[in-house]
């Protein structure tokens, strides 16, 4: 589509809303099954009992490797968007993941060697960068007023892919039994087949979004980049790094209570699922309050879940240790919708200064900034989702160091101390950040 105007009124309601609607509702199909994908190993170490020799460090680097292959490839993903169309790369990412759940299919049995299972599992990362190239989608076609609701929604939608792996695994547990793991892949291949023959048939190309090679170039240069890659750190690093672990960690550290896979995936999938659902809520609070102040409250909730957890697993009690956990997960899904909700309003600031000021060519600047925005949404996606990598080897070296979390947890408190500091220091406090941010 050559002519596309979301900021004008009425194209908006005579054409654009129905058809950003249309195209929402197949990216949020198709990364919601990238996101499956990508955390199908949180699963799968559930099914891995002692036949296949894994002791429970080895099994955070499982997890460890998609989250750290997802984040290297949501950069390549959301310069994609631009060089082949919102609809042509949904289709070519969709169907990329017919690679690590064919794979997981074939190979996953007893005696099967724990390299063909790291490499099996980080060819799962390929899940991890539809998200980018999604969001950079549909960024484009919102207007600002819209954004925090729009990228709130799809990029819910897409993380519930996450509590829905873990649902479906729970299910083959509870009726195959552990000893079939590769059902689970295998029934994500049609699947995988109907998202990508709905991007197909019904998405569009938005050639407006093209031939901008040089936006990563011009965002790596821009020091905002940094400070909202770190908030992401503590938003979205937080969620995917607790989703791909809590069922571990609660198999570790409360093993008395979930001594077989089916109690831990039983209580696995909670967390997740009011951390996706919760994530539009973020988008609208931040439409409504600003991005920056929803993520400044956010921190401090984060920051008090943080403190639960710890002092759950010093005292040993599991009902203060999930209360903990899965507030964790729902402010970690509220501060993603906001935080994401700070990229465009960014540069909308940028672009209202420069024509308001300086006299620049508004459909110019609103282009600029919808570029500029598109390509921040894929490199903070990106470093933000290495806080994942992060959580699960804090995970791996307090168990190991300790034979507990509480390391880890701290290390968690510390970084949401920063973050709020940092949201505060560049954003809210008085002469500083992008009016309206």
């Amino acid at each position: 589509m050559a002519d596309w105007r979301p900021e004008d009124p009425v194209f908006w309601k005579e054409t654009g809303a129905r058809t950003a609607r249309r195209n929402l509702l197949f990216s949020v199909l198709s990364e919601h099954i990238g996101f499956s994908v990508w955390s199908l190993w949180s699963v799968l170490v559930l099914f891995l009992g002692p036949e296949y020799g894994i002791d429970p460090a080895g099994k955070f680097l499982l997890t460890a490797l998609p989250t750290a292959l997802g984040a290297v490839l949501r950069l390549p993903y959301t310069v994609a968007v631009a060089a082949f169309g919102g609809r042509n790369w949904t289709v070519i990412s969709a169907l990329l993941l017919l690679v690590p759940t064919v794979l997981a299919g074939v190979l996953l049995e007893p005696g099967v060697s724990y390299g063909t299972l790291l490499a099996v599992a980080c060819a799962a990362g390929v899940g991890g960068g539809n998200f980018a190239s999604s969001m950079a989608n549909i960024n484009a076609f919102y207007p600002q007023r819209l954004k925090g609701w729009a990228l709130g929604v799809n990029a819910g939608g897409g993380n519930l892919g996450v509590p829905a792996v873990q649902l479906l695994g729970l299910l083959v547990l509870a009726t195959a039994g552990s000893g079939n793991p590769r059902l689970l892949p295998l029934l994500y291949i049609p699947l995988i087949a109907l998202a990508a023959l709905g991007a197909a048939l019904r998405m569009d190309n938005l050639t407006g979004l093209r031939n901008h090679k040089r936006a990563l170039r011009e965002i790596c240069r821009e020091p905002h980049t940094w400070v909202m890659s770190v908030l992401y750190i503590g938003t979205f690093g937080s969620f995917i790094g607790f989703g791909f672990a809590f069922g571990q960690v609660l198999q570790v550290q409360f093993h008395g209570d979930f001594d077989t896979p089916v109690k831990a995936a039983g209580l696995t999938f909670l967390g997740p699922l009011l951390g996706s659902l919760v994530r539009p809520v973020g988008g609208l609070l931040a439409d409504r309050w600003g991005g920056a102040r929803v993520t400044l409250v956010n921190y401090g909730a984060m920051a008090a879940g943080a403190v639960t957890v710890l002092v759950a697993s010093r005292e040993g009690s599991l009902p203060l240790f999930v209360t903990g956990f899965v507030a964790l997960f729902v402010f970690s899904g509220i501060g993603n919708g906001s935080t994401y909700k700070m990229i465009p309003a960014i540069f909308r600031a940028r672009a209202r200064t420069a024509v308001e000021v300086h006299g620049a060519d508004p459909a110019a600047a609103e282009e600029t900034s919808r570029r500029r925005s598109s390509a921040l949404i894929g490199v903070a996606g990106a470093v933000g989702a290495f806080g994942g990598v992060l959580v699960n080897l804090a995970f791996r070296q307090s168990f190991l160091g300790a034979h507990n979390g509480d390391a880890a947890y701290l290390a968690f408190l510390a970084t949401y101390a920063l973050c709020a500091a940092l949201t505060w220091a560049v954003y809210l406090r008085p002469g500083r950040g992008p009016v309206g941010v």
